[in-house]
């Protein structure tokens, strides 16, 4: 299992073995495809079984870029509930919700041209394991540009609702985490 310690700023990794045992009355070719070994790689986080799938890349990019797993499980819990082609309706892409730079989002200009003209693309954003790096990556910026978490979210979050977002994505955390 890939662990991460609440207080404690290392990964813990640790391996645990499950065997899948035949069922009594199957025929010997159902044995034999049944008769294998499977490695349990779960989560030690303790998040909803929507974001288990998306457990090790949170663990692996929080520790890449020192953020606190919790809080990545609680974006990406508000943000798309763990489904990893979301797109929403101003054009957000997958498990983080990225803006990218084509698609909806490159019709949104800023005062010194396109808003999200150096982001990825969409098709780049749906591979979930470049999505979750990217948010990640991101979230740590805010984090260090802003010097709080709660102001991090709420930049991470839509621009429009002040502390609202980076409210619920911190009573997220607060629930996941205990």
């Amino acid at each position: 299992r890939l662990g991460w310690s609440p207080g404690i700023s290392y990964l813990r990794f640790s391996w645990e073995r499950s065997f899948i045992k035949p069922y009594t009355g199957a025929s010997a070719v159902e044995q034999v495809a049944l008769v294998e070994v499977e490695y349990d790689l779960g989560c030690s986080l303790n998040v909803p079984d929507k974001l288990l799938t998306w457990c090790d890349l949170i663990i692996t990019h929080a520790g890449k870029y020192n953020i606190d797993p919790y809080l990545v499980a609680a974006v990406m819990l508000q943000e798309s509930g763990g489904q990893p082609d979301v797109v929403s309706v101003s054009g957000a892409i997958g498990l983080m919700q990225i803006m990218p730079k084509d698609g909806i989002a490159a019709s949104f200009l800023c005062a010194n041209g396109p808003c999200f003209a150096e982001r990825p693309s969409t098709q780049e954003l749906l591979d979930p394991e470049f999505n979750i790096n990217f948010g990640t990556r991101m979230l740590a910026g805010h984090i260090e540009k802003y010097g709080s978490v709660r102001d991090a979210l709420k930049a991470y979050g839509p621009y429009d609702v002040g502390y609202y977002y980076a409210d619920k994505v911190l009573a997220i955390y607060d629930s996941i985490r205990t």
